[in-house]
């Protein structure tokens, strides 16, 4: 049986571990505050899933999701993420994580930093461009008229096959945005970021409409790499 570890359990975490369990995947999941904290969540996800530390989860996890605020990325284990397929499903938020010159100057993006913290994994960007509550009431299986597709980032050929076929067996189709250096084309306040997928209403979090792949394709273009 294929295992999801997540190192961090917030809300895309949480998310993304519920229909990973949905799916039939067994899931790892750990956070910054011990297994301890995760014991309503864990119960409330089912057998499939436990608790564990970072590293235990990193270690668990056949396919890893990297979710934790951006300025904690140099705290993810590196060692048992050595040849795996990590998901970074982060954005930059100076308020929360301070500046990072690098990306304010846009030399390099998120996922291309958490790639140098872990040399000898495969980092796919994924997750960080649609709102947690819309990403649990969008999930369709295969072939639904009204699916919703998510864009990837990645550097590894093979990496983005298995990350496509993993994010289509939980409920979405993909669009393949290209290497890292492009996923700065799903970072906030761009096209494909949060507005494909959310009602402007409002309210938060906001409803979900579907944001198809043609969708996807036309956001990702209308934003300059």
């Amino acid at each position: 049986m294929t295992t999801i570890g997540l190192i961090g359990s917030g809300h895309i975490g949480s998310t993304v571990a519920r229909l990973a369990v949905d799916a039939g995947y067994d899931v790892v999941l750990s956070n910054s505050r011990g297994p301890e904290t995760l014991a309503d969540l864990v119960a409330d996800l089912g057998p499939r899933a436990r608790a564990a530390t970072p590293a235990e989860a990193a270690e668990a996890g056949d396919y890893v999701v990297v979710t934790v605020p951006l300025k904690a990325y140099r705290e993810v284990p590196v060692a048992p993420l050595a040849g795996k397929v990590v998901f970074d499903t982060n954005n930059y938020y100076p308020d929360r994580d301070g500046a990072f010159p690098e990306l304010d100057a846009d030399e390099t993006t998120t996922s291309e930093l958490l790639q140098r913290h872990l040399p000898e994994s495969k980092v796919v960007k994924a997750f960080n461009n649609i709102v947690y509550a819309n990403l649990a009431e969008l999930a369709r299986p295969a072939g639904a008229a009204d699916r919703s597709a998510l864009p990837i980032f990645g550097d590894d050929p093979d990496a983005k096959k298995l990350a496509t076929d993993l994010i289509d067996t939980i409920g979405y189709d993909v669009v393949d945005g290209g290497s890292l250096a492009e996923s700065r084309r799903s970072q906030r306040d761009t096209p494909v970021y949060v507005h494909p997928y959310a009602v402007a209403d409002g309210n938060w979090p906001p409803a979900a409409k579907r944001g198809s792949a043609e969708d996807v394709r036309a956001a990702l273009a209308a934003a300059e790499v």
